[in-house]
């Protein structure tokens, strides 16, 4: 070989290599809009069911007698069953695809939701809604899981808000079609619409979302499954942004569960129908949920978390207020904070975990679903014994709770860089 012309290919050989294009979705990229709707139906679809009885509470209070803190059940029984589920359906979604396991989901949930309305008591309505929260576990997880394996990391916050945001739509949609509809002919028939409605969403989700491109099936052995949930629960930051979801959830499942029985009764006496009317406040939420990329991007991940958890706690306090504007005012205020808090925390998750995407965020949804049915349970329990002034102390409870797992991590942020070594020159 001439060493010459070794050398030449040495100095003249091919280009650097550069990196290969990330291929994966960005905004007005092929099959975003696709996604985004599909991932929207599916939010719209899993809110609308997993609440469908929020709204009629007192309905089903008079009709069954019961109180408000067991009729709360048919709540917390539907959150809780998708927080015990959501770490093994997300392992399932690491072994057969997120698009498999979410298609399953609202399948089985919407075959539930059909049958809830004949349910012949509040013990058989408990385990229905159970049982249809646990089908729904497949849902969430795997959702920010599909988003972030086919979404470009800087459109994630976005994407993750544009679900977000149809879990709002879902949810105010849910309690106002059920207000008007059980105003007239009963919370059952109510409850039955609802799953009707769901069904053409889950259909849309399934024709509309494109195949996953990026996915790479895992394992389902429990010591993997279980090294990954460790390795997870080892991580600080995803130990604090699972409380502070769990706390946000705690503070809006309180104020949700009771607000038809503080706007039904004195002083305001409003009617079943424009007590499901006020759920148009989800709007705000969805707003606030589509908008939260750019909230972080302005104020920083900890700035948009101390923003959100004042504007539910400044809505709170309003809420207390004797005038029907003000406790509207209000709820504004904390379905913003809410929505938004969520977004931020959720979309976080996502970008931490390099690996076991599903777990991680299979373990916050878990969080933030218990948060959910202990806001329901104690905030109903509140209310019975305090009125609307102990569920609004519960909910500021937990906004401190937030305000203070945030300074912690804004502790450890000030701390890590003071150790951080600055290079020599």
């Amino acid at each position: 070989m001439n060493p010459a012309s070794t050398g030449a290919s040495t100095l003249v050989g091919a280009a650097p290599s550069l990196p290969a294009p990330d291929s994966r979705t960005a905004p007005g990229g092929p099959g975003y809009r696709r996604m985004s709707l599909a991932l929207f139906l599916a939010g719209v679809a899993t809110f609308a069911l997993l609440y469908s009885t929020q709204a009629l509470l007192p309905l089903i209070s008079g009709d069954l007698g019961v109180t408000a803190g067991r009729a709360s059940w048919t709540v917390a029984a539907a959150t809780g069953g998708l927080a015990l589920f959501v770490l093994p359906m997300s392992a399932l979604s690491e072994r057969f695809g997120r698009r498999t396991v979410m298609t399953a989901s609202l399948a089985v949930a919407v075959a539930l939701g059909l049958l809830v309305p004949f349910a012949p008591s509040l013990g058989a309505l408990v385990v229905l809604r159970a049982l249809q929260g646990a089908a729904l576990a497949g849902l969430p997880a795997s959702a920010t899981a599909y988003l972030a394996e086919e979404v470009r990391p800087a459109a994630l916050v976005t994407a993750i808000g544009l679900f977000v945001a149809g879990n709002s739509v879902g949810g105010m949609s849910g309690r106002i079609i059920t207000g008007w509809v059980a105003q007239e002919w009963g919370w059952r028939i109510a409850v039955g619409v609802i799953g009707a409605i769901a069904v053409a969403c889950a259909a849309a989700f399934r024709v509309l979302l494109p195949a996953p491109r990026h996915f790479r099936a895992g394992s389902l052995r429990p010591r993997v499954l279980a090294r990954t949930v460790r390795g997870h629960l080892a991580n600080p930051l995803l130990r604090r942004l699972y409380a502070i979801g769990a706390l946000f959830m705690t503070v809006f499942g309180a104020v949700y569960t009771v607000i038809g029985y503080r706007l039904s009764g004195a002083p305001f006496g409003l009617p079943q129908g424009v007590v499901g009317s006020v759920f148009l406040v989800y709007l705000v939420g969805t707003v606030s949920a589509s908008t939260a990329g750019r909230l972080v991007g302005r104020l920083g991940r900890r700035g948009a978390l101390y923003l959100a958890g004042g504007t539910t706690a400044t809505g709170l306090l309003l809420s207390l207020a004797g005038s029907l504007t003000a406790v509207l005012l209000g709820l504004v205020l904390i379905t913003a904070g809410f929505f938004a808090g969520h977004a931020v925390a959720s979309s976080a998750v996502s970008r931490t975990a390099a690996t076991g995407r599903a777990q991680a965020s299979a373990l916050y949804q878990s969080a933030y679903y218990i948060g959910s049915s202990a806001g329901s349970t104690v905030g109903a329990v509140a209310f019975h014994a305090g009125g609307w002034a102990g569920t609004v102390g519960v909910g500021l409870l937990a906004v401190l709770g937030v305000v203070a797992v945030t300074l912690c991590g804004t502790r450890a942020a000030r701390l890590a860089a003071v150790r951080e070594p600055v290079p020599s020159h």
